[in-house]
């Protein structure tokens, strides 16, 4: 599934629910957090398909949608004050996307619904009390599967009897290895690697130089 279509069923499954106890005389008001450029949500069809999407749900901006967006242009430290500011602006559910912006969102407020557009791990993250059971004002989708890393650890020593050491090469935002990959190895042989890098020259450095 590409990006646009994704967005476009995030927003039909997801927000739907938030906003069909709203009145339909009443204007809605959705913030839009992003730790990006506007330009760059743009670009990868993000901030389209979601308007898209709320269009498909009868949701037309100017009309009986106002959407509040903010944009960090690639600052971290500017997403608390843009998360406080959505906040302040008393929205009635925000969409974001990116870990350091749930994160901005999660500290901002407990009572008006988030909607995570994509994490690896909302429950190590702190976002979630269980996939099952979220609780709290945080929703949306994951990208978690608790089952898939050890089996892949499983298949690596089936394939290779001697594996002791795995290397992991992740960005910064998803750095943290779920604790389940390592749970998988037996405690003397229990060494995962980790590197985490920026731009595509380091990752070709770290590629050189594993084992």
């Amino acid at each position: 599934m590409d990006r646009r279509a994704f967005l476009t069923t995030l927003s039909g499954g997801l927000l739907a629910a938030p906003l069909a106890a709203e009145a339909q005389s009443k204007v809605a008001r959705i913030g839009f957090l992003y730790h990006g450029s506007r330009q760059s949500s743009l670009d990868t069809g993000r901030y389209n398909a979601f308007v898209q999407g709320m269009r498909e749900l009868g949701y037309v901006e100017g009309t009986n949608v106002i959407i509040e967006a903010r944009f960090a242009d690639g600052k971290f430290e500017r997403l608390p004050a843009l998360a406080a500011e959505l906040v302040r602006l008393r929205m009635d559910v925000i969409v974001a996307t990116g870990t350091a912006t749930y994160r901005a969102l999660q500290y901002a407020t407990t009572t008006i619904p988030v909607v995570i557009t994509v994490t690896i791990d909302p429950v190590s993250d702190g976002f979630a009390a269980s996939l099952a059971r979220p609780g709290g004002n945080m929703t949306g989708l994951s990208l978690s599967a608790a089952d898939l890393g050890p089996k892949l650890l499983e298949l690596l020593k089936a394939a290779v009897p001697k594996l002791s050491r795995v290397p992991c090469w992740c960005s910064r935002g998803t750095r943290r290895i779920p604790r389940s990959w390592n749970g998988s190895c037996p405690p003397r042989k229990r060494s995962t690697l980790r590197s985490c890098w920026r731009r595509p020259a380091r990752y070709r450095r770290l590629s050189a130089s594993s084992p």
